[in-house]
């Protein structure tokens, strides 16, 4: 008997899969608890197994594609040999419901007015067809006055006769003239080549399930979140000493280490930083444990692995717990509770030479922190101007929760056990 297998929904937030492997070909017999297939996720890679089994006669969704929830991937059937003619596709439920409500009835309520804000469309403009700009069709050299032992004489030396005014007839370019020419060189003007494509050309491409979820998560927190942006400038001299230090102990710590214990240290002091809001009851909700996350960049885009009970761990354990999940984030390997949850985000793009950025909020959490490098600048110090080592750091808030004073005064604490990192230590 045939039957149909569909995307299953392997997380809360996953609306549709991108198929990034079968693991098993058309005609093959799949035991139940089989390896099928691997699914790209929002955030993860994840492995299905067969919950029956069965043999596969036809693969519906193949390798790179992307399917939604309960849409069908695969035909099986129960016996070998057994054909499929006449079988029709399960439709999904889901589906046939919204079909359902589509259909208008003369009972049908009018539909009340929303407040809802429009989604604005936003596309590029077509390519600006039938080439409008001209190009020469010629060398701009070639186009030169020049004298042909002088072309000559130039070409050999790569000299840029584009480069030089001509004393001969009419301004011709003599040999006398080419110990004033530039060389040539990746910015020569004696070679122009043609564009290939037309003006304003362009090629899109699909959003990857986790793309998708980032960029509708961020433009849901930008619409409705009231951000706002307090900065905080911390001398970093003691932290870049006390890592050194522990480097020549053969302990190797990042300044992420240092900062996610400090955020946690804070956290502590101040509780209703580590908060966030719920939109559907309009409620603050306060976090009971400090749950930190760390945006990691990935190939697809962000993912942000959670330090759970961040307050309670060493740096040694944050160090090496920092390491491992984000080593597996980069494989898509994260189990779903590492990182879904988390009450305050950490952002750091020190290490791309970034010295102050602004972040956007993770919700529910009412609160990110924004990292920059650390910058040799000059400093004053007991009054007089000395070298320092200056790092920037910047907490965006949630205004419906987090009072620009909390914020001033969380970054406070930040500062000061950053700037005295021994107290991190302990």
């Amino acid at each position: 008997m045939p039957f149909t297998l569909t995307m299953p929904k392997l997380s809360p937030t996953m609306e549709e899969g991108v198929i990034a492997k079968w693991h098993v070909s058309e005609g093959d017999f799949v035991e139940a608890g089989g390896l099928l297939f691997e699914v790209s996720t929002d955030k993860a890679t994840v492995e299905y197994n067969a919950l029956d089994e069965g043999w596969l006669r036809q693969i519906l969704i193949s390798e790179g594609e992307a399917a939604d929830i309960n849409q069908p991937v695969a035909i099986f059937t129960t016996e070998e040999k057994e054909s499929l003619e006449g079988y029709q596709v399960a439709v999904p439920a889901l589906e046939i419901a919204e079909e359902e409500e589509a259909v208008p009835t003369e009972t049908a309520p009018t539909p009340k007015a929303t407040t809802a804000m429009a989604q604005p469309v936003f596309k590029p403009i077509p390519p600006l067809e039938g080439e409008p700009f001209k190009f020469p069709t010629e060398p701009i050299g070639d186009r030169l006055k020049a004298s042909p032992l002088a072309k000559a004489l130039a070409k050999d030396q790569n000299l840029d006769l584009s480069t030089i005014m001509g004393t001969g007839p009419g301004g011709r370019i003599m040999k006398r003239d080419l110990k004033l020419a530039q060389p040539g060189g990746p910015v020569s003007f004696t070679h122009r080549t043609q564009p290939s494509e037309a003006p304003g050309s362009y090629e899109e491409i699909p959003m990857t399930p986790m793309r998708k979820l980032i960029a509708k998560r961020l433009q849901e927190s930008k619409t409705f979140i009231p951000h706002y942006y307090v900065s905080q400038e911390i001398d970093a001299e003691g932290l870049v000493s006390m890592r050194e230090q522990l480097k020549e102990g053969g302990i190797k710590l990042t300044y992420n280490d240092f900062i996610i214990r400090a955020c946690a240290l804070a956290l502590r002091d101040h509780p209703l930083v580590n908060s966030g809001y719920n939109s559907e009851t309009h409620s603050i909700v306060l976090f009971k444990t400090i749950d930190i996350s760390v945006a990691v960049s990935i190939d697809d885009g962000l993912v942000t692995p959670i330090i759970r009970h961040a307050d309670y761990k060493t740096l040694g354990e944050i160090s090496v717990e920092v390491k491992e999940l984000a080593a597996r984030a980069k494989k898509g390997k994260l189990q779903t509770h590492e990182y879904q949850g988390g009450s305050f985000t950490i952002s750091n793009l020190g290490m791309y030479g970034v010295t102050h950025f602004q972040a956007v909020i993770n919700p529910p959490q009412s609160c990110i922190l924004a990292v920059g490098g650390i910058n040799d600048q000059p400093v004053v110090k007991d009054g007089e101007i000395v070298p320092g080592k200056i790092m920037n750091v910047t907490i965006s808030a949630d205004h419906r929760i987090v009072d620009g004073a909390l914020a001033a005064d969380f970054l406070r604490t930040v500062k000061h056990l950053l700037e005295h990192p021994a107290l991190l230590i302990i």
